[in-house]
């Protein structure tokens, strides 16, 4: 015979799991309960998977809870609640996808098969057993949950040799081809100083550097999507991947300027596509005075700037 799932048994369960103070109140267990698609008078037994966006989170809440959290919740029930289910291995992200990109409407949450097979036991005989044996193998699963991920990410190799990895989807495909083919053909030398990656902004960040050439980073300012020294030219290379937010437009241009106006070295700008194709449908917006690199064509560019080749004004 099983029990009903209700708000103060799911805060005992999240206990249960180990869950801290935080990650056990009433708003965590509202989330669990909305992606276990349980209402009130549900019994444990009833629980589902059901992959959710977060507004859906907060949709289910307000019509079966009658509790409406306020538009602006959504970041702390991501920050406060989801992030830290995630880590506990209790919810994974976009089951259906996992290279979704991180900014996409679409980026879902669900609860493992592992946590709904116990959660499903509660109120059972069998709970307590079944309990002892998810937390006795939670190491492992955490183990098979980081693997999983790593295999949907994005390997690279910089100029220098050495290795990173890009969380998967959005930009990242065409940030790696900026890496991997426009560096060694235009700025062979170079060293990468800045990497802002879909998933984790400040990938590589090397302040030191930049701050010597006169760059201050500011976590308020919008970077480029990859930098890149030329030592031997006294260049700072500007590249964005216009994949997802547009090429160095005017406006973006000036950004950019400002953001690097204390550079002691010359500052080149270029716009990167990932097709000849996308680049046409922008080609009114980029800024003279910038490049335009396209990865089906990697051995070329298409200058702005009129006066001069790949180089700064």
């Amino acid at each position: 015979m099983t029990t009903i799932a209700s708000v103060d048994d799911c805060r005992s369960l999240l206990r249960n799991l180990v869950l801290d103070h935080e990650r056990r109140n009433k708003r965590s267990a509202l989330v669990l309960l909305s992606l276990l698609a349980l209402a009130p008078g549900d019994s444990w037994s009833d629980a589902k998977a059901v992959p959710l966006r977060t507004v859906e989170i907060m949709d289910w809440i307000r019509e079966r809870f009658g509790i409406d959290y306020k538009p602006n919740t959504r970041e702390t029930i991501r920050r406060q609640t989801l992030h830290q289910f995630i880590q506990a291995h209790l919810v994974i992200e976009n089951p259906d996808d996992p290279s979704r990109p991180i900014n996409s409407p679409n980026w879902c949450y669900q609860v493992t098969d592992e946590a709904l097979r116990l959660i499903q036991s509660r109120g059972t005989p069998s709970f307590s057993r079944n309990l002892d044996q998810y937390l006795a193998d939670k190491p492992g699963l955490a183990m098979t949950y980081r693997q999983e991920r790593e295999l949907v990410k994005i390997p690279v190799t910089l100029p220098d040799g050495s290795s990173i990895t890009l969380s998967a989807g959005g930009q990242n495909p065409l940030l790696k081809s900026m890496i991997e083919e426009f560096c060694p053909r235009f700025t062979p030398g170079g060293s990468v100083l800045y990497v802002g990656d879909a998933g984790a902004k400040w990938l590589i960040c090397q302040s030191d550097e930049l701050e010597a050439l006169g760059v201050v980073v500011n976590a308020h300012g919008k970077m480029p999507d990859l930098v890149v020294h030329m030592e031997d030219r006294n260049w700072i290379v500007l590249l964005e991947a216009a994949s997802t937010h547009g090429p160095v437009d005017h406006k973006r241009h000036l950004e950019l300027k400002l953001l690097f106006r204390n550079c002691k070295a010359g500052l080149v700008f270029v716009s990167c596509f990932t097709d000849q194709a996308t680049m046409k449908k922008y080609l009114t917006d980029i800024s003279w005075e910038t490049e335009v690199w396209t990865a089906d064509h990697p051995t070329h560019l298409v200058h702005f700037n009129g006066d001069r080749f790949l180089g700064p004004h």
